[in-house]
């Protein structure tokens, strides 16, 4: 697997007058999934990132993999069934990362129970043969057995109902590196600055800078897929300068706490709050993770900042269902994701109503756009996204090759109580990195348990470049505990300047930089 190194995809931009099939601006799920569909396929790819892969809304999910119970009550029964079919192909193409996890909806009303009992049925027979268990109600005292800390007073019972939970930047880190064994070239800190187009105004390349060494690179490719989510209006307007935006972007907020709150196995969804969206609370990595909002916002960035009128409304909420309630100072780590939804038209200005699902959209020039979808129907979009370019680019008509490919680190039962199981089939490539430097077992920090060498496994294998790529998005520190990470920083920028050959200067800058960052993942108490 050496060719994941920066370095090995560099050398293949060598040669100034290649001519790739596809070149993919934007290293998120769309990107990478579109990378590893046309791969796959034995198309040439060349995919850019201007941050790191997965920096923005890809890795700041709820960390489900699920069909969209609220779409099915909005009657959405065909993104429903859609993305419960990609549900199933994706516990089977990552089970080391997907796992199907049981949810409880308390009732308090007699009626709720018969509600969603009958709802849930429906949603579980939409999944058919990729079914993770079927939806059944549970008594008052099943409830609070199974959901210790729930508020009990109202309660008359539960339902269960079965959805797939994940962890989304690993599994873009594995999507990356399952593009490069299908001989993609991919690269992360490379930015699109412009589109190159011929005479008769049709796309035949970008323009782009690699922004670790301030390079500029002509780049040719008989399609472009503009795939960057939030950011798709910059490059449509890099295409057609007086274009109206086609994205409102949606900001949903989460709040990380201590498992004490709610110290179950089962996941918590709360189907009404009081602006109508649903609220998980859900068992991750040790934590429990609570959220998310839906807040239109009219601006996008790289590191969107939660805003204090959703942090109270989700503590607010979940203070409601739990017995314990959860307070600005019980907040390990707060974040913010910013959903790229296709701008509403018509005047309805409600995020919550503007479709989930995916559209496609070709210029004039030829530049194919995709925006809107959610993780779990990455596949899909990919899929749907090299059909087209087949099409637009006149390329050879090959089949999809995705719906059986096994992602990179596929490992069926992981041991998820190891808590390197993230890896899948790399653990042991990562514990043999112990053999070649003894110290690299040891822990990061005392209070966590990664070790060293899981941080030299990152850079040299997982394209990782900063201490935030690896506090953030290899491991997932940052989302779990933002204080522990900040501790966390220099030892992190220490083992990496040794493996990049990197100064003294260099980590203080990369130490500097991530304290800014993580600044904005910690609350403080009014």
């Amino acid at each position: 697997m050496n060719s994941f190194t920066r370095e090995a995809n560099l050398n293949h931009l060598n040669d100034t007058e290649k001519i790739w099939d596809l070149i993919i601006i934007g290293g998120g799920a769309t990107g990478l999934g579109a990378a590893v569909d046309a791969a796959s396929r034995g198309f040439s790819i060349l995919l850019l990132e201007q941050a790191d892969f997965a920096k923005g809304t890809s890795s700041r999910a709820t960390k489900l993999v699920h069909g969209g119970v609220r779409y099915l009550a909005q009657g959405d029964i065909g993104l429903v069934r859609e993305a419960l079919r990609e549900r199933g192909l994706l516990l089977n193409n990552a089970p080391h990362l997907v796992k199907n996890e049981s949810f409880i909806i308390p009732n308090y009303s007699w009626w709720d129970g018969v509600f969603y009992t009958i709802g849930l049925s429906l949603y579980d027979l939409l999944a058919g043969k990729l079914s993770f268990g079927r939806a059944k109600h549970i008594s008052k005292k099943d409830t609070i057995k199974r959901l210790p800390g729930i508020q009990e007073k109202g309660l008359h019972g539960g339902v269960i109902y079965h959805d797939g939970q994940f962890d989304d930047s690993r599994l873009a880190i594995n999507l990356a590196q399952t593009a490069i064994e299908q001989s993609a070239t991919l690269l992360n800190y490379f930015k699109v600055t412009g589109l190159i187009k011929d005479t008769t105004n049709k796309i035949i390349g970008v323009k782009a800078t690699d922004t670790e060494t301030g390079a500029g690179y002509q780049l040719k490719a008989k399609t472009v897929i503009n795939a960057t989510g939030v950011f798709v209006d910059d490059v449509l307007k890099m295409d057609t300068p007086e274009k109206k935006p086609m994205v409102r972007p949606s900001q949903g907020v989460h709040l990380v706490l201590d498992r004490s709150f709610l110290p179950a196995e089962d996941a918590l969804m709360i189907p009404k709050t009081e602006d109508g969206r649903v609220l998980f609370a859900v068992p991750w990595h040790e934590k429990l993770l609570i959220g998310t909002t839906d807040t239109p916002i009219n601006s996008h960035s790289l590191e969107p900042v939660a805003l204090d009128e959703e942090v109270d409304f989700i503590l607010r909420t979940a203070g409601k269902y739990l017995t314990k309630a959860p307070t600005r100072a019980d907040v390990l780590s707060v974040f913010a994701g910013l959903r790229p939804l296709a701008a509403p038209q018509d005047g309805a200005s409600k995020t919550k109503e503007i479709s989930r699902s995916h559209k496609l959209i070709v210029s004039a020039s030829g530049l194919i756009t995709i925006t809107g979808g959610k993780w779990t129907t990455y596949r899909k979009m990919a899929e749907d996204i090299v059909d087209k370019t087949i099409e637009v680019g006149g390329l050879n008509n090959i089949p999809c090759k995705t719906a059986s490919l096994s992602i990179h680190g596929s490992r069926p039962n992981p041991d998820r109580t190891n808590p390197m199981f993230v890896y899948g089939a790399d653990i042991e490539n990562v514990l043999a990195l112990y053999k070649e430097n003894p110290n690299w077992k040891n822990l990061v920090h005392a209070e966590c348990s990664y070790t060293k060498g899981e941080v030299i496994w990152s850079v040299r294998n997982e394209m990782a470049r900063t201490v935030e790529d690896i506090l953030a998005r290899r491991t997932r520190v940052l989302f779990l505990d933002a204080r522990l990470a900040i501790e966390m920083a220099p030892e992190v920028a220490h083992l990496m300047a040794g493996e990049l050959g990197k100064d003294a200067e260099w980590e203080t800058a990369q130490v500097k930089a991530f304290n800014e960052t993580a600044k904005n993942y910690i609350l403080t108490p009014h």
